[in-house]
């Protein structure tokens, strides 16, 4: 049996790992960890450079993807694009 991929992606797990490193799951079965140091650099995200204000990240049962309290979020189809190490 296959699976088919879902119409639309939500992250249904996450857990911040390290600094600017999230580990995540996908309604798609798919999970690993997605490094974001390198995608802080629009004005949006500049608190989060700095590691207190990245681990108050939470992910939003409404949005289904992880968002800050500066209003910060990454689209679930932009962390699964930086999944490392993926297992499904």
């Amino acid at each position: 049996m296959s699976m088919i991929a879902p119409a639309i992606l939500h992250v249904t797990d996450s857990r911040i790992v390290a600094a600017h490193t999230l580990w995540l799951r996908f309604n798609d079965g798919v999970e690993g960890v997605a490094d974001l140091s390198h995608d802080l650099d629009a004005p949006v995200f500049e608190l989060l450079k700095d590691p207190a204000h990245f681990t108050a990240g939470r992910l939003d049962p409404m949005l289904h993807t992880v968002v800050w309290p500066c209003g910060a979020d990454f689209a679930p189809e932009f962390l699964r694009s930086r999944i490392t190490n993926a297992s499904a």
